[in-house]
């Protein structure tokens, strides 16, 4: 029997904030990066075949767009390659609340650190939105449920903890 008492439904709301200042011009969309495992191909005796394994804490480049309605100042605060821009995601999940069929929230924040990897000014359009975007190569991410620590991942200093786990203890105790 599930122990799920909400049914996750969608994200009320969100802001988003450099440094703690809130990004007025963010669009309405923002897509969570991706995690591509980095993996070897595993063959030899005893072995049937070939398959593949993931290495532990390794995963290919991270990359995040975040995209701007216009050009507006708040663009150009994360356009500094030498500085680390330090975003922060703040959502309220609604849900509803399997007993009752009243509407609850959770609140959910994602934290990225990352670098200028790369910036689309967009177009020029009459009564149109620009679509700009600046897009982050991530070294971190850090993601909270209703304030508990559900992922956190440091490519810089061998930090990958899953749900409460360190993935890397045995690593960094080794290494």
């Amino acid at each position: 029997m599930s122990a799920m008492t909400n049914v996750p439904e969608v994200i009320n709301n969100y802001n988003v904030y450099n440094n703690g200042n809130v990004l007025v011009g963010v669009s309405g969309a923002v897509t969570l990066p991706t995690f591509d495992a980095i993996t070897e191909e595993v063959s030899g005796a005893g072995i049937l075949g070939t398959y593949d394994t993931a290495v532990v804490g390794m995963y290919g480049s991270m990359s995040q767009e975040i995209p701007f309605r216009i050009l507006d100042s708040d663009i150009f605060t994360l356009m500094n390659p030498s500085e680390l821009v330090d975003l922060t995601f703040r959502a309220s999940a609604q849900s509803t609340v399997k007993s009752t069929g009243a509407i609850d929230y959770k609140g959910m924040r994602v934290v990225e650190r990352g670098r200028l990897k790369s910036f689309t000014p967009g177009k020029l359009e009459l009564g149109k939105q620009m679509d700009a975007s600046v897009t982050l190569e991530l070294l971190y991410i850090l993601v909270e449920i209703d304030g508990e620590t559900k992922l956190e991942y440091d490519k810089l200093n061998s930090v990958f903890v899953v749900d409460g786990k360190d993935l890397l203890e045995k690593v960094r105790a080794y290494s």
